[in-house]
């Protein structure tokens, strides 16, 4: 695996980048897998003029482009590849033990259509294009349940702004979690950056996968929420 920063020191950045000691394997992944999947130009230390970066270069067409905001075990970003082979998903997540557990889903599925940033997602937004990504996803986010803490939250305009100007004209952005005030936070935050609540409620979408965080969720005996907004 190739030495790079995934956050640049001119952010701040609260969540865990490392957790449990990797296995023999996922080691493995991150050392023969991570370098092709991972786009080019996204870090600071690929690129530290901050040029633009063409979505359509990582996977040499003009598909559609849907970005999956912290994909955590990486379940739903595989589930969506495989489901919509015409597009081409790009995940972003810090946590290197989710970028880990992804890769070895997606060796598993055999998808092609993925690509893997492990690092911050505002990389990412920095270099993007606008109008540039069709469909976004924020999956069980962290809550930062202390009142201190919720401007740490994606749901708040340091994000969403940035977001918004990724976002095509009419594209989706869906947002699932189990945690009331972050349902709350986000109604009154994402319609403000350039956002038109579709849907909110709990009932997933038809092609939803419940992943592991869901099920811990549902074993804990909280519900889920799922919200859709489109962009304006």
């Amino acid at each position: 695996m190739s030495e790079f920063d995934p956050n640049p020191p001119r952010r701040n950045f609260y969540g865990r980048r490392h957790g449990k000691t990797l296995r023999q394997s996922q080691k493995g992944y991150l050392s023969e897998d991570l370098g092709d999947l991972r786009p080019r130009g996204i870090t600071v230390q690929d690129n530290p003029d901050r040029k633009p970066v063409d979505p359509a270069q990582i996977f040499g067409d003009d598909r559609p482009i849907w970005l999956e905001v912290g994909f955590g075990g990486g379940e739903h970003m595989v589930h969506m590849a495989a489901r919509y082979p015409g597009i081409g998903i790009i995940g972003c997540e810090p946590f290197i033990n989710g970028v880990a557990m992804l890769l070895g889903k997606i060796r598993a599925a055999g998808v092609e259509n993925v690509s893997v940033h492990p690092g911050d997602a505002r990389d990412l937004m920095d270099v993007f294009p606008d109008a540039s990504i069709d469909r976004a996803f924020l999956n069980y986010p962290d809550p930062w349940p202390k009142a201190r803490h919720h401007r740490r939250r994606f749901v708040t305009p340091e994000h969403l702004i940035p977001l918004a100007r990724l976002m095509k004209p009419g594209a989706e952005f869906r947002v699932a979690t189990d945690i009331p005030d972050y349902v709350r936070q986000t109604l009154e935050e994402v319609p403000p950056a350039g956002f038109t609540l579709v849907s909110e409620g709990g009932t997933p979408r038809d092609d939803w996968l419940s992943t592991r965080y869901e099920q811990k969720a549902l074993r804990e005996g909280r519900a889920p929420h799922y919200v859709t907004f489109r962009r304006n």
